[in-house]
């Protein structure tokens, strides 16, 4: 059997935001590589609850807030690791001008 595919919020939001904007159900689900019905029913329920749709589980969002702040932490400590380089390489040229100049 195929696995289940997980949409996030944000996807669910947009092809309902397409599907209020009057774009045909049968259009945006190709577009998006969804089933109609899906689609559909994306629909209903943040017509029933637009403030509280797709709630989910919080587990995904959870999964994703961790790795964009581990991918933070990297381009951080990437930035830092790069300046340290360029300072270690600055002193090394002051010490190697000073030794040469006496």
């Amino acid at each position: 059997m195929g696995s289940r595919k997980n949409f996030d919020k944000d996807f669910k939001l947009l092809v309902v935001q397409e599907l209020l904007a009057g774009k045909p159900t049968a259009q945006v689900s190709r577009e998006h590589d969804i089933k109609y019905d899906l689609a559909r029913r994306w629909l209903r329920e943040y017509k029933s609850n637009p403030k509280h749709a797709f709630a989910g589980k919080g587990v995904a969002s959870t999964v994703e807030a961790r790795n964009a702040e581990l991918e933070r932490l990297v381009g951080k400590l990437y930035a830092e690791n790069d300046f340290l380089k360029k300072a270690l390489d600055s002193l090394r040229s002051m010490l190697a001008d000073s030794n040469g100049e006496r």
